[in-house]
């Protein structure tokens, strides 16, 4: 099974890119886009559900930067809340070699990571603030694993699903996984049909008003009218 192939096992969600999907929450007037939040290189995608890991200043004494790793599944994308620090990170070469060699769907990081490398030569898909070779060992510790964290100003539920591709990484809420992939599939549909038409010779003005295009992100009161507008029901 291929990358794309088991993503879209996940969620037919895999199938769109990350700025359709945030026209969808758009559309639903829900935040999900996690700003700053970028990927180590272009050619990389990510769908999975969260595992959610919260890190804080380390007490007196520190304590760890965690084992939480034997415990994640195969798929599943490793989410980590370093406060947005880039002085020091959370994620480097033992982490990527273990969550390579296991399947893990991928790493997104509120924060930095190190000893890139190995996840660049693997096609490991991490998300992060950039990279920092300062450890994160006696600076941070883990607070919780498996609760509520916060990435690019998102708030992220252990099991949320993800979805990243080369413009950054984004969370759809979960109790809205079908509303966002009705509306992601009109938009889809509809900028696919504005993208025929201008090559077919048609002024790009007459394009996008056929479609529709200026008003498919506009949010709506009802979730199920967002849904049958951007289907053109």
């Amino acid at each position: 099974m291929t990358n794309l192939e088991s993503s879209r096992a996940v969620s037919p969600l895999a199938a769109f890119s990350t700025a359709t999907i945030s026209d969808a929450l758009d559309k639903l007037g829900r935040p999900g886009s996690m700003l700053g939040i970028a990927p180590l290189t272009d050619d990389v995608r990510v769908c999975g559900r969260a595992f959610t890991v919260r890190y804080v200043t380390g007490g007196h004494p520190v304590g760890t930067v965690g084992d939480y790793l034997d415990d994640v599944e195969p798929g599943r994308v490793v989410v980590l809340d370093n406060q947005g620090r880039t002085d020091c990170t959370v994620w480097g070469d033992i982490l990527t070699a273990m969550a390579h060699a296991r399947g893990v769907g991928g790493t997104v990081i509120d924060g930095v990571c190190r000893d890139v490398e190995r996840a660049l030569g693997n096609g490991y898909p991490i998300y992060s603030r950039g990279r920092f070779m300062r450890t994160g060992k006696d600076r941070v510790e883990v607070a919780e694993v498996g609760g509520a964290v916060s990435i690019g100003g998102v708030n992220v539920k252990n099991g949320q699903l993800l979805v990243g591709d080369a413009d950054g990484v984004l969370a759809v809420p979960l109790d809205l996984e079908a509303e966002v992939l009705e509306i992601a599939s009109g938009i889809h549909e509809r900028e696919e049909r504005i993208v025929e038409a201008v090559l077919a010779g048609s002024t790009i003005a007459e394009a996008r008003r056929a479609q529709g295009y200026h008003t498919l992100q506009r949010a709506s009161q009802d979730p199920s009218e967002a849904a049958g507008s951007a289907l053109g029901s």
